[in-house]
């Protein structure tokens, strides 16, 4: 990167660190980027897990090549320069990870974001919200991974065209015609949804979201399947993964569905739920309790997309026996 700039106090903290040689020094000074940069490559890649491990190739990556780094762009831009180019790499070489055709309803290896690992930095957390929703994670997934990465420079991080082109070694002509091809993709995934994420948006819960939260695991801690029911609209879509088999089905083919797979018979009828929040959207963990245990273990994590007070997107994650961020695995 050529930027001129002056030199600041991050970068010249970096430089010193770098020139120190001590890995310590130089973790001090990167780990502040760390929440940025592991969400930048969750987007990239929608797997928690993932970005974990690209977060951390990409201060690998960094050390190596600490020496390269004057102080011509900020140390922010560097990394994310980094990070980028190692989730492409990594995309590269996973055959399993190709872009999505536009008839896939679903992303198998999709995981929800712990919201308490989320970045800090206001600039960042007015654009979370719907920038880091699943619907938009998804979305992104059916972009071939250049053109991806683009997208999330372009209109997530608000990068300029010679600054996107620099980073990915691309004319500023081609990160141009990339970002129109990338926007009519995400649009097509997106009806309905608000795409201008340069505006200032909220990113609490709304008093309907929390309500229907409550609603959903009070009905399961009661066995209420008429009342569950009333919850969902009926042009639900409903997603189990990582099963395939995203579909739009009514509320009571849904309920109906959940039974003949044995839920809220005896044996699978004794629930408790604990509301949070993952991707900054409403969810429901959902805990049960096998006949003679004496402890209720969490079985799954609900993500609701709730609209006008009824949910009108239902993303269960199977939690059994998988340690989650944030949440006990018993109660």
């Amino acid at each position: 990167m050529t930027e001129a700039r002056p030199l600041g106090a991050d970068e010249a903290a970096f430089i010193a660190a770098a020139l120190s040689g001590d890995p310590a020094r130089f973790a001090l000074v990167t780990e502040r980027h760390r929440r940025d940069l592991q969400l930048h490559c969750y987007r990239m890649l929608a797997n928690y897990e993932d970005a974990q491990d690209l977060t951390q190739e990409t201060f690998l990556r960094a050390w190596r090549r600490r020496e390269s780094f004057r102080g011509h762009a900020a140390l922010r831009t560097w990394l994310f320069r980094i990070a980028t180019n190692a989730c492409l790499d990594f995309l590269d070489k996973r055959h399993d990870r190709a872009p999505l055709p536009a008839e896939a309803p679903e992303v198998l290896y999709l995981q929800p974001y712990p919201d308490r690992v989320l970045p800090e930095d206001p600039q960042e957390s007015v654009v979370a919200r719907e920038t880091i929703e699943l619907a938009f994670v998804v979305a992104v997934q059916h972009l071939p991974p250049r053109q991806r990465a683009v997208f999330i420079l372009r209109d997530v991080l608000g990068w300029p065209a010679s600054k996107v082109a620099g980073a990915l070694e691309l004319t500023v002509a081609s990160v141009t015609s990339a970002l129109q091809r990338a926007r009519v993709t995400v649009r097509e995934r997106l009806p309905g949804r608000r795409l201008d994420w340069r505006s200032p948006a909220t990113h609490e819960l709304s008093d309907g979201e929390r309500a229907a939260v409550k609603s959903y695991i009070d009905a399961h801690e009661r066995n209420d399947l008429a009342g569950l029911s009333s919850l969902l609209r009926d042009d639900l879509r409903f997603a189990m993964l990582p099963e395939r088999g995203t579909g739009t089905t009514t509320a009571e083919d849904a309920v109906n569905g959940w039974v003949s797979g044995g839920l809220f018979r005896p044996g699978h009828d004794d629930w408790r739920g604990i509301a949070t929040t993952v991707n900054r959207m409403p969810a429901a963990a959902l805990y049960l309790r096998a006949p003679g245990e004496p402890e209720h273990r969490l079985f799954a994590v609900a993500v609701l997309h709730v609209v006008d007070g009824r949910i009108a997107e239902l993303t269960g994650f199977a939690a059994g026996g998988t340690p989650w961020p944030g949440l006990p695995p018993a109660l």
